[in-house]
This record gives structure tokens, sequence and C-alpha cells, in this order.
């Protein structure tokens, strides 16, 4: 049996998601949502961006919504600030929001472009900022510290990036802390425009154990734009040590999306629920409850007004145990019937049927009782 690393969920939908959809949907629509994902079994929610309201409206509300939610116990909820004015307005809610991430973190978007469109600055400034923050992790007597490429793997604008810059980019960051005695231990990639390829993903992160063995925690946040994300995840589940964290950013629904890259909604996360699947038939728990999810994946599609992106929360899991289906059920045809898992067989309530009696099978024998 195949021995995979710790795996850590990150549920973006509330961020990623809403960022992409109206700027109209009233917070206290948002809430429910919020509210719902947090009796999953979710242990990291991201709740939304301090952003600017001008280019950003949709997270105009984020202070109300900041405001207004009732925390869960045992769930840590986080959210997005790009520069120092977000930092601070984020800081007025620490707690109940938690800072992203606790490890000082170095980062540089590989694509000029994207940086200047997504950031407003450009690939020179974030590096120049390094310095600034290394300075502030000396002060704060940190011993160990994150490093991250943006970007990574392509450019809509640009086109495709090697293993080559990656590697360099990495090494610059290691190097600076490594100076200033900081341990590295753990690399972010991310990949917004949806570039990633399964094969690129592993080499990337084999490499990046051979050259730094003690780099434990690999961060992904792998966009699904072309299809790939949940190969190049499962990919990255198979190329990790045991003893590795491997840390996943997804979203119910499949929502998501960035402005800034050209592909609008199109370019959305992995669906929550089926990477919850996927992981869970891998045999790696989650302590998610999988049709909770499906169930708020439904809540987030009436929210947002039409359908979202995901399989699991369209099919439903595999059936087992009293899951599994009538055999003399209809013919299922429709989404609306298909959701007969969750919803019962009132969804299929007249469809067509030509079975003249019940179907019966010696493998369910509840099936042969009279």
């Amino acid at each position: 049996m195949a021995e995979y690393p710790n795996v850590v969920l990150i549920e973006e939908g509330m961020r990623e998601g809403f960022q992409i959809e109206s700027a109209d949907i009233p917070v206290e629509k948002k809430n429910l949502v919020l509210e719902a994902l947090s009796e999953t079994g979710l242990k990291r929610i991201v709740v939304g961006s301090f952003v600017s309201p001008k280019w950003t409206p949709q997270m105009a509300d984020i202070d109300r919504l900041v405001a207004s939610m009732h925390p869960v116990a045992g769930v840590v909820y986080t959210a997005l600030a790009l520069n120092d004015r977000g930092r601070e307005r984020m800081a007025a809610y620490v707690p109940p929001l938690s800072w992203p991430s606790e490890l000082p973190e170095t980062l540089v978007h590989l694509c000029d472009v994207f940086a200047q469109r997504n950031t407003g600055r450009t690939q020179q400034a974030e590096i120049d900022s390094w310095e600034k923050i290394v300075e502030g992790a000396l002060r704060g007597g940190a011993s160990q510290a994150g490093i991250g490429v943006n970007a990574a793997w392509g450019s809509n604008w640009i086109g495709l990036f090697s293993l080559e810059q990656r590697m360099e980019m990495l090494h610059r960051q290691v190097d600076l802390w490594k100076t200033n005695d900081i341990d590295v231990v753990k690399v972010f990639l991310g990949d917004p425009m949806g570039w990633n390829m399964p094969d690129q993903v592993e080499e990337q992160l084999k490499a990046t154990i051979a050259e730094w063995p003690g780099i434990s925690t690999f961060h992904l946040h792998l966009h699904n734009t072309r299809g790939t994300a949940p190969i190049s995840i499962y990919t990255a589940l198979r190329a990790l040590r045991a003893t590795d964290t491997l840390i996943l950013d997804a979203a119910i629904g499949g929502m998501g999306g960035c402005p800034y890259c050209g592909n609008g909604r199109a370019a959305g996360l992995t669906p929550t629920e089926d990477l919850v699947y996927l992981l869970e038939e891998l045999g790696i728990s989650t302590g998610i409850d999988l049709f909770r999810l499906i169930d708020v994946v439904a809540l987030a599609e009436e929210v947002v007004g039409h359908p979202l992106y995901g399989h699991v929360s369209k099919a439903g899991p595999r059936p087992r145990g009293s899951h599994l289906y009538a055999m003399d059920m209809p013919f299922v045809e429709t989404l609306g019937q298909a959701q007969h898992f969750r919803l019962g067989p009132g969804v299929y309530e007249g469809a067509m049927s030509p079975w003249r009696e019940p179907i019966r099978s010696e493998t369910r024998p509840e099936s042969t009782k009279s």
C-alpha cells in the first residue's frame, strides 16, 4: 500500500470563489455558506481578501463578513492581504482570523506581467522586498522560513517556464535565508493561470527534495483551468515522502478564477468535494463529512445563481451500504435526477422505467426476500 504525505486542505471558496462572482451577492448569503462550510469538518477556511474594493468589489464587504461570522472551535479562519494596507486592515480581526502562515515567507512571480496585473508590483519589486521580510523575521527571532514562486509553470503572456527558471528563483531565496542563519522548511508553488502538468509538478517536487532535503512542507495552489490540477495533485501525493506535509488549496464546486489572468471563471480551483473524495478513496483520512460538503456546494450554487463545476457533487461518491442504488430505479438522465444520492427517489419520480418485474440479484440478498 502506498505511503502518502500528511495532507492539509485549505478551503478557498469564500475568497477565490466569491472574488469572481457577482459583487451584488449579499454578505448575509455569503455568511450562510461560511457557516455551512464550518460544519463540514474542514479545518482551514480562507474567508476573503483585504484588498481594494475598487478593483475587487466582491470583497468590499469583507469587514462586515468577518464581524458577523460565527467561528467554530477547531477551525482556523484566514484571509488574504497583499500589501501593508491590507495587513493593517486584517490585523483588526486577528482573532478571530489567523495569519495564513506561522512562518516568514518570501515569494516571487515568475511572470512579471501577471505580478503587475495582479498586485501592481514588478517582479523586481517583489525581489527587493525580500530583505525587509528577512529583517522582520530576524527581529521576531525566527529560525525557520518559507520560500515560493507563483505563476510557477507558465504564463498566458510569456509562455512556459522551465525547471531551471524555478530553481534559480528558489535558490536565490534559500541563499538569502541561509545567509541569515534561518532554515528553509517550506516551499509554495502557485499556478494562477493553470499551466500545471503532472510530469512537471513531479519534476519540480523531486528536484526540490534532492536539492534541499530539509524542506518538508509543500504548498500547492493549482488552478484547474485546463483540467490537469487533480492529476497533478495525485502525482504530488505519489512524489512526496511519507514524512512530508502537502498543503492543498481547493474550492467548493471548483469555484474560483482570476480577473487578471485572462480566463475569468474558467480558471477555477480543484473542487474540494472531488479532492476529499479522491483522498478518502486513497485511504487518506480528511475528517470531512463529504455529504455535508456536497450540501454546501448545492447551497453555493443557489447563492451564486448558476451550476458549479465539480463532479462528485453531481453524481455523488461511490455508493456503499445503505447508499447503494435501488436496482429497479427508473432511467436517470438529468443532473437533477442524479441528485437522488442525497435527495432521495423523489427527484426521479415519474421517469421512464421499462422494468415489468422487480430486479433481483443474489449479490444483493435483501432483494430476494419476499
